[in-house]
């Protein structure tokens, strides 16, 4: 809450009119309720985890396709080599063990 020159509204016998007074809890309570629900959003952590999840997979898919929606075939061409390569090297590391 913050106070200025125009906050001190007095009636004629010195104490504060009491419209002025409702306004400031009002303008207190709004200011208090925006805290609170500021401090709800950072702390529900399986919301932010589920924003983050979309954000990753909207660059992804961003990255991944044509302004027309249409998968980039050089880099579904580069996706089958690493997984090739990946499944290469898990049957080499899987045969080393038997």
């Amino acid at each position: 809450m913050t106070t200025g020159p125009d906050d001190d509204q007095q009636t004629s016998s010195g104490k504060p009119d009491t419209a002025d007074i409702e306004a400031d809890i009002a303008a207190t309570r709004e200011d208090l309720a925006e805290t609170v629900d500021a401090l709800s959003a950072k702390l529900d952590v399986k919301a932010r985890a589920h924003d983050k999840a979309e954000h990753t997979k909207e660059q992804i898919r961003d990255f991944t396709t044509d302004p027309a929606g249409r998968p980039t075939p050089l880099l579904g061409a580069a996706g089958a080599v690493a997984a090739g390569v990946v499944a290469m090297l898990l049957v080499r590391a899987w045969r080393r063990r038997h």
